[in-house]
This record gives C-alpha cells, structure tokens and sequence, in this order.
C-alpha cells in the first residue's frame, strides 16, 4: 500500500517503519456520520429478521446436540477453506468415529486414526472448540476481553502442523510484522493501544445497531492484523461469538464464513476500500446482506433436517429392531463404525453389523472407504442436507 493510495477520508493513516509504512486504523467509531439509507435499512431489518427466526427454530426444535454442532463445524470448515486448508468431511467425521471407538473399547489404534487423518483436520477441530470454549466463557459470565481472545487464539493454533501456522507467538500478540500481500498492518508496538480501544469500544456497547458494530469490530481487527497468524480464523469466529454476546443467536448455528468464502474477493475488496477510501457503507452493506442470507441458509438447512429426523422417526420409530434404533440414532452420530454402532446401541457386533448392512440396502447409509475390513459409514441423506450449497441466494 503507498500514500498514493489513501485518500483524505480514509479511517487510518501511513506510518513510515524503516524503508516502509505501516498502516495504523483511527479508533472506532468512524469519525464521520455513516450515510446509511432505507436500502441498508432495510438489508438490516432483513438481517435481525432472519436471526430472530434462527434463534426462535433454535429453541423450539427438539435437535439432536450433534446436528448443532454440524452446523458449527460447517462453519468451521468454511472458516479454514479461506485461509487455504483442503478440508474434507469424512476425514473430519471419520477421525472423531475412530476416536469414540478408541474410548469405548478402551484400546489405542493410533494407526487407524492417522489414517483418517489429514493436515487440516486439527484445524478445524480447534475451532469448533474455540467457539465452545467462548461460548462457555461468555455463559459464565466472562466478557470479550483480550485474555479470552488470547486463550481462543492459542486453541485455533494449538497441534496444527507446522506447514499451516506462520507465528512462534500462541495465544500472545505477535513480536515480529506480518504483512498481508502488499499491506503491512501495525506493528507490534502499536498492537496494546490499539486492541485496548478495540475492546473498550466493543464493551462500552458501541455506538451503532449491534450488527453495525459487530462489521465494525471485525473490520478494525483483522486491519490491526494483531497475531502473527490466524487472524482471519479468530475475526471470523469473534463475529459468531458478538452475535451471541448481544443475543442475536441463541446457538452457534450461523455459519457466516460460508458466504464470506463465496464471496471471497469481494469480502477483500470492501475492507481495503475502507482502508484507503473510507467506504464503510459498502462494508457494512456487504457485511449484514451476509449475515441475512446466511442466517435465512441455516434456517432452511435446520428446518431441512428437522423433517427428515421426523422422517426417520415414523418410518423407524415405532418397533425396536436395531436397524430402527441405528437409523433414528444417526442424528446423535451420522457417521459410523460397526465398532461404534455395537458400542453405542449396547448390541452384540454381528447384529450391528447386520443393520448397518439393512440401512445401507435401504440408502439410508453408504460405505465411504471402499474397503473390505475397517468400513466406514456415513448417513447419506443428512450428509446430502450438510454439503448441499447454498439454496436460499
């Protein structure tokens, strides 16, 4: 970024650092009136619509914890496909299936489990337990302060490989500068005061629409840039936690990273037209249409697997057969072992092995590794409700 870049309305300034500049942001709120018409107006009153909606399905729905958190981890591999990592979810359902079959059995196959490993899977892990982590915090009754943004930012980064982290510094700012293509963002002496005021502003209740503020925080973050790596990660799940701070999300069910994923270079371009043109409006509209659309998707796709688990339950529910307690099990655990099947429904192996092999003749499950011995089994029409795209924009 060069000084010919920054116009006279942009929200920061240039800072010369030896040979270059670093960009340092003005405090929140931004220093002018924002120009905000009845078009954003209207994108806001959808957006709180659409969360409300979310949060009342939230509350109302008899679901499964484990289809929560499908949602969650949704978001997360989102999350982590921005950033660059290659995620794939039976690697992620298979390394959790092999682990609750370690625990049940009381054995270590810890070459069974590598093997379903991949280099991202840690990642996305990480945070989904990051957000639990926050949201346990937040319950009891912590506040979004610096020394819960350092304790998620060493769980983001805690036993991901070494390929994928880019700092020496877990869990603290970062001591050296870091830069973002062409954009160096402020260094390390400026991180303290900056965050400081982030952090005050947010806690002081800002001074817009909760929404407003919440595309506000995560603008000036992840332009302060204040850890060495995972910054995008944290913003993004800051952003999970904000809705649920300011009780805009009754669970962590919204998967924002999704369309911010889809919309990736737009979602680039709208933070540097701030930083160098002052362009909020064009942010903030672009940040709270996401949070709408987004909030609408998770509606539909909670609602779609609502009624299959009510599909499940009158085709399955009413006679006690193992193949019809494995299939209204599937929303605890969609994705299966004959190992863990036997564990869990308390049943010998040979009779979890032959309802699994009556849901798979029937479609309700599908092999996915294609071997002989070891075979994994994954709830086909609730992966198909998972991995769908968007269908609402």
């Amino acid at each position: 970024m060069s000084a010919e870049e920054i116009e006279d309305m942009a929200p920061g300034e240039l800072i010369s650092y030896g040979r270059e500049s670093y960009y340092r942001p003005d405090p929140l709120p931004p220093s002018r009136d924002l120009a905000l018409d009845t078009d954003f107006y209207d994108l806001l009153t959808d957006a709180t619509f659409w969360l409300g909606k979310l949060s009342g399905v939230s509350l109302e729905l008899d679901f499964p914890p484990v289809l929560y958190t499908s949602l969650l981890r949704k978001e997360a591999m989102e999350s982590a496909e921005i950033e660059g990592a290659d995620i794939d979810y039976n690697a992620l359902y298979s390394l959790e299936t092999r682990r609750f079959d370690e625990r049940s059995d009381g054995a270590v196959t810890g070459a069974a489990t590598s093997e379903a490993e991949t280099k991202d899977t840690q990642e996305v892990l990480n945070y989904e337990q990051a957000i639990k982590d926050g949201i346990d915090a937040l319950d009891s009754g912590d506040e979004i302060a610096v020394a819960l943004l350092h304790d998620l930012h060493e769980t983001l980064l805690t036993d991901v490989p070494d390929d994928r982290v880019d700092t020496d510094t877990i869990g603290a700012y970062k001591a050296k500068p870091n830069h973002i293509g062409d954009f160096l963002p402020p260094v390390p002496g400026e991180i303290d005061g900056l965050m400081d005021a982030l952090v005050t502003y947010y806690r002081a209740g800002g001074s817009y629409h909760p929404l407003v503020d919440i595309a506000l925080f995560h603008y000036q973050f992840e332009t302060i840039h204040p850890y060495g790596d995972g910054n995008g990660r944290l913003g993004r799940l800051l952003i999970t936690l904000q809705l649920y701070d300011n009780g805009l999300l009754q669970r962590p069910n919204l998967y924002l990273s999704e369309y911010f994923n889809r919309n990736k270079a737009t979602y680039v371009d709208r933070m540097e037209a701030v930083r160098t043109h002052g362009d909020w409006e064009e942010w903030l509209s672009f940040f709270v249409r996401g949070v709408a659309r987004q909030a609408e998707e998770s509606v539909d796709r909670t609602l779609a697997l609502d009624a299959l688990r009510r599909r499940y339950e009158n085709e399955y529910g009413g006679v006690e057969y193992a193949k019809n307690r494995l299939a209204c099990h599937l929303f605890e655990r969609p994705y299966v072992t004959t190992e863990s099947v036997a564990n869990t429904l308390d049943i010998e192996r040979s009779t979890a092995y032959r309802a699994i092999d009556e849901l798979e003749d029937e479609g309700v499950l599908t092999e996915v590794t294609g071997k002989q011995r070891n075979k994994e089994y994954r709830a086909k029409e609730i992966f198909e409700i998972l991995e769908r795209p968007p269908q609402t924009y």
